[in-house]
């Protein structure tokens, strides 16, 4: 077949990699500077003018094995999660995550960002230079006049098309129970205010019912001439002259275009290469380019040209723990388009069409707590616990232990199940103390890497999970929707245990709290460590560090060791960030454009 693209042999700025940072960093840069040729090279499918791109409810589509918008990236079975292989799914499409993810609206606490500034020597990254470019990037059309949020930035959000009775009753009921965690207006705000309170959750879609994703609202309704973003073009590596990145080698994607030829092809950048393939892409980039461990490069055979210890390493994930409860047969969930049901998806799509509403405008996650345990709770968590709460939490009040949210359905593969109704209780862990790698296998960039998830081999993360199980099960028996366990997603409790699972309805509100025996615990932690699963939060694996601290790039995003070459997505962060990582990928995506403008003599 013929090219699927013309390009040309040179253009000023070249990204390697489509996703979120990419597509902000780019329009930005091409907006400012019009006389500047840029080229985005993403390995996945347009998105343009695709409803599933489009319309919020379709994220469920993505996660299907034959997805053509996602990479799955297989871990190595782990003794910590009961000898799974755990699947981690990536975005690969022009966007990113953006144009397939939950659209959950969780933005991080101050603190996360100014660690970095502080803790890693970022001068620039704190949240007082952050949060402006957060504010620039939305328009809050629930309130734009409160202090962090912006009033006529590209991505709008509102609260959906959708507000589940599930989500109602979890924010009506939960500050009755938790009657030191009240309700909030409020649940992102940048503070201490917004921890331990029930809220109801934004969601990054526009009033009108359609996705806030950077791909729609940064590239393709700006029609900058001067841009273009490529689909279909997978990167192989960085081409490197004398220490100078120079361009890329690239090749046409086969899933994409499986007729193409499977010749290398290399573009040449004149001022700068930006790598942002996402936490799972750039450091696979980077190595087959000669930047990373020794040992690692010298297996694949390719040749050392930066010696850096810290790529692919690092590897954070926000463990995802969910907790599914039955609920009457008549409430609304998405457990029928998760099952992939027909009648409901048509009428979905149907009232979506008619007036932007529906299922198809929402996501199922209405009700939320970001929560952090008072100074009484702390021995609750065990000692397995004390140590990183004194490390990461104790001297940094507005940083919450976990997300927990009320979720209309259970998010996973359903086919071994009756078709039943569930709400899920569901805990993001907000900094995960455990870590993991990814590297190259090979010099093939078809080749499965070598990744280990490290999920849960910090014993102070199965002591979180554990806590927020026993606070979610509170909550959840007392819905008057409740109508018992899933049985078979919790813990094998002794049948004379006094936390036996034994309910089929609500208890009473003031009914007394469960106890938890030695034995019952160790119960939860298996039954943690049997369902965990992702967020599709994967970040670290090029940090933005000291390389003595195990660094790759600068504050910068300069990587050592090479010129002009940076790298912009989530794979920079130094440390986690308690959020949906969306709004994270958005703000490394402002912030390089705010970076390399400076560099080119100008500014954003």
């Amino acid at each position: 077949m013929a090219s699927p693209h013309h390009l040309e042999a040179e253009y000023d700025l070249v990204f390697a990699g489509g996703g979120t940072a990419a597509c902000v960093t780019a329009s930005r840069l091409a907006t400012a500077f019009p006389d500047l040729k840029i080229l985005v090279l993403e390995s996945g499918p347009t998105t343009k003018d695709k409803k599933e791109h489009i319309q919020p409810g379709h994220f469920i589509s993505h996660l299907v094995p034959t997805s053509q918008t996602m990479q799955f990236y297989t871990s190595k079975p782990s003794e910590y999660i009961a000898g799974r292989a755990i699947v981690i799914p990536s975005a690969r499409c022009i966007g990113g995550g953006s144009s397939v993810n939950f659209v959950l609206y969780n933005r991080p606490a101050a603190s996360d960002f100014d660690d970095w500034e502080t803790e890693f020597g970022n001068v620039g990254w704190s949240s007082k230079e952050l949060i402006p470019l957060l504010k620039k990037a939305e328009t809050y059309e629930i309130d734009p006049t409160k202090p962090t949020h912006g009033a006529d930035g590209p991505l709008k959000v509102s609260f959906g098309g959708e507000f589940l009775e599930i989500g109602k009753q979890f924010i009506e009921l939960g500050p009755r129970f938790e009657r030191d965690r009240p309700w909030s207006d409020e649940g992102n705000g940048f503070s201490l205010a917004s921890i331990n309170k029930f809220f109801k959750v934004p969601k990054w879609v526009s009033s009108e019912g359609r996705r806030s994703d950077v791909a729609n609202h940064y590239i393709y309704k700006k029609h900058l001439k001067n841009l273009s973003v490529l689909d279909g073009c997978r990167v192989n590596r960085v081409v490197i002259k004398d220490g100078i990145a120079t361009g890329v080698e690239y090749v046409f994607d086969k899933r994409v275009y499986p007729s193409a030829p499977q010749d290398m092809h290399i573009v040449k950048a004149r001022k700068l290469v930006i790598v942002s393939a996402g936490a799972m892409g750039s450091p696979l980039i980077l190595e087959r380019s000669g930047i990373g461990r020794k040992d690692v490069l010298e297996r694949a055979g390719i040749p050392v040209i930066s010696e850096l210890s810290g790529v692919g390493e690092n590897y954070q994930d926000h463990a995802f723990g969910l907790t599914p409860y039955l609920v009457d047969p008549e409430t609304p969930t998405f457990d029928p388009l998760i099952r992939g049901e027909l009648d409901t998806w048509g009428k979905a799509a149907e009232q979506w069409e008619k007036d932007g509403t529906g299922l198809m405008a929402a996501n199922g996650a209405d009700g939320a707590i970001k929560m952090r345990p008072h100074p009484e709770e702390l021995p609750e968590l065990g000692p397995d616990f004390t140590k990183y709460w004194n490390d990461v939490f104790a001297n940094k009040p507005d940083k919450p232990l976990f997300w927990l949210g009320a979720l209309g359905g259970f998010p996973t593969d359903q086919s071994a199940f009756p078709p039943l109704k569930f709400m899920t209780s569901g805990c993001i862990l907000g900094y995960p103390a455990s870590r993991g790698y990814l590297h190259i296998s090979s010099a093939d960039l078809y080749a499965d890497p070598d990744f280990y998830s490290g999920y849960l081999s910090n014993p102070a993360d199965v002591a979180t999970l554990r806590w927020a199980y026993k606070k979610g099960r509170e909550i959840f028996r007392r819905l008057p929707i409740f109508r018992g366990p899933f049985l078979p997603a919790h813990p094998k409790f002794a049948e004379d245990s006094a936390a036996a699972l034994t309910e089929t309805g609500p208890v009473p509100f003031d009914a007394p709290k469960l106890v938890y025996s030695a034995d019952d615990d160790k119960a939860i932690d298996e039954c943690s460590r049997q369902w965990v699963t992702t967020a599709w939060h994967s970040v670290g694996t090029c940090a933005m560090k000291p390389i003595e601290m195990g660094g790759v790039l600068d504050g910068k995003l300069n990587v050592y060791g090479v010129k002009h070459l940076k790298v912009a997505d989530l794979s920079i962060l130094p440390s986690n960030v308690n959020s949906n990582t969306y709004s994270t990928a958005v703000v490394v995506g402002e912030k390089a454009a705010v970076i390399i403008a400076e560099e080119l003599g100008g500014h954003i």
